[in-house]
């Protein structure tokens, strides 16, 4: 009996050692670097480079690798090799000249699961061609970019002053509001309507996109695209981040079924109804992805990040006015001097305001939403620098190296106006600003962004003096998911 027993645990040593040796053996096959490929850090197998990284510091790591190993560097983060460029000079040079061979999207089990290749952020080749084309030209149409625009971006200003007012120079969070007041100029472009800032369940929805942007940040997510057979299978953050997502697609398919039913094809009232014209154009080209399951994940992207990133960067440009004071007194200052109390700021004003449009600029760059760049893949082998990328590589920029990098701002670890005024005090623009990145896959909504900042920003400091609570200092604490976002704060609006 003891000797079957000796064997039936040998059989099942041997079984565990067995299945270790090929585990290893398979991951050191599959994520072993190509000849010629980037250098980087020593990883290990499974893990790759996680025991070098602190997840939440990433983006300052990767520069610290950078000193080390170059411009052109490898990392493995629970995953595939990713190819990191640094630096100002070599991300514009790869993403301006190969732009064409970076323009596809590594499929991420974490995203796949969730939307497939739909969508406007995940798609790739013929299907984002056309699906990027239809959303630019068409919220052009609606006023993108354009002077006509400003007149809704006016009225949530005035709504949002109003909210904000009644708080009575209480300690308050501003973040929800700012949320709700950016989604609101995307909502009314691709949905049609606004919604108000007592709409309980508009409010939850806004909360649920902030904390499942966070979740997709985390090491859960990475764990996820690594192993998806077994996460699938786990319980875990993940599982919420599903959920939370789940909901914001259930809510704007009740906006895309309501349309549906009252659409008319002669007065197309937004994006939502624009898209199901082309549905009935597009009909017999299945590829170009016109139809209602990908016209979801569409206006879910538009809906996402049209309300996601401007709103983080108001909300760390509250937080650096309260860090600052004098600096927005004098902001302030140009406020009451070109605009005056009696009128809305414009953009027509934004040439006689070289102060404020500069402190938005560097609020953009220290700021710092996208960290580091959504990925992109390789569409075919290609040769960057002096090294070889094999086809579907996954490549990104370090974003945070061009806006700190030290050979081309004079203060970049310091909140510095000046980087963006010249010697006269009037503003300039600088080459190595990239919030936005570029090349083919630049921030569909870059313009309506610009637009947003110089209106809610300008509006709220000819309206308020922020300040800290009494006796709080203010922290520039950061927490990092999807976006770089300040920690939770607190501050009170005193009207002027």
């Amino acid at each position: 009996m003891d000797l079957l027993c000796l064997y039936e645990w040998i059989d099942i040593k041997t079984i565990l050692i067995f299945s270790c040796v090929f585990l290893l053996l398979a991951d050191y096959i599959k994520n072993k670097a190509p000849k010629n490929f980037p250098p980087g850090p020593w990883s290990l197998p499974i893990i790759g480079d996680l025991h070098h990284i602190d997840h939440n510091k990433i983006h300052l790591q990767v520069a610290k690798f950078a000193e080390k190993y170059g411009d052109i560097l490898s990392i493995r983060f629970l995953g595939p090799r990713i190819v990191m460029l640094n630096g100002y000079k070599r991300v514009k040079e790869v993403y301006l000249q190969q732009g064409d061979n970076l323009a596809d999207r590594p499929v991420l089990p974490m995203i796949y699961d969730m939307a497939e290749d739909k969508g406007l952020v995940g798609a790739s080749g013929y299907k984002w061609k056309h699906q990027r084309r239809f959303a630019l030209s068409t919220l052009r149409n609606f006023g993108l970019g354009k002077k006509s625009l400003e007149p809704s971006i006016h009225l949530e200003c005035c709504f949002l002053n109003e909210a904000i007012s009644s708080e009575n120079g209480r300690p308050f969070n501003p973040q929800i509001l700012l949320n709700n007041a950016v989604s609101n100029v995307i909502c009314v472009l691709v949905f049609g309507n606004r919604f108000e800032y007592s709409d309980n369940d508009f409010q939850s929805l806004l909360k649920n996109i902030n904390e499942a942007m966070y979740l997709d940040g985390s090491v859960w997510a990475q764990l996820y695209n690594m192993f998806p057979w077994l996460m699938r299978q786990m319980p875990g953050p993940h599982k919420k981040s599903f959920a939370l997502w789940q909901k914001v697609i259930d809510f704007v398919r009740e906006k895309v079924n309501a349309h549906r039913v009252d659409y008319d094809p002669s007065n197309p009232r937004d994006y939502i109804d624009c898209f199901l014209a082309e549905m009935e154009k597009l009909k017999d080209d299945t590829a170009a992805g016109f139809d209602v399951e990908n016209l979801c994940i569409c206006a879910l992207d538009l809906f996402v990040a049209g309300t996601e990133t401007t709103s983080t960067t108001l909300y760390w440009g509250l937080l650096y006015m309260i860090k600052y004071p004098e600096i927005q007194a004098k902001v302030q200052e140009e406020i009451d001097g070109v605009v005056g109390g009696s009128r809305q700021p414009s953009l027509s004003d934004k040439d006689n305001m070289p102060y404020t449009n500069a402190v938005i600029h560097e609020i953009q760059r220290i700021g710092n939403i996208i960290p580091i760049n959504v990925v992109q893949a390789t569409v075919e082998d290609t040769q960057i620098g002096e090294y070889s990328i094999p086809k579907v590589t996954i490549v990104t920029g370090n974003l945070t190296s061009v806006l700190f990098d030290e050979s081309e701002w004079e203060t970049p670890h310091s909140f510095n106006p000046g980087h963006f005024l010249d010697a006269e005090g009037k503003f300039r623009r600088r080459d190595a600003f990239l919030p936005f990145s570029l090349g083919k896959r630049v921030c569909l909504g870059e313009q309506l962004a610009r637009m947003e900042l110089f209106l809610f920003f300008s509006s709220l400091l000819q309206r308020f003096t922020f300040s800290s609570p009494a006796g709080v200092e203010p922290s520039l604490d950061f927490k990092m998911g999807a976006t770089h976002c300040p920690q939770p704060y607190e501050l009170c609006a005193v009207p002027r």
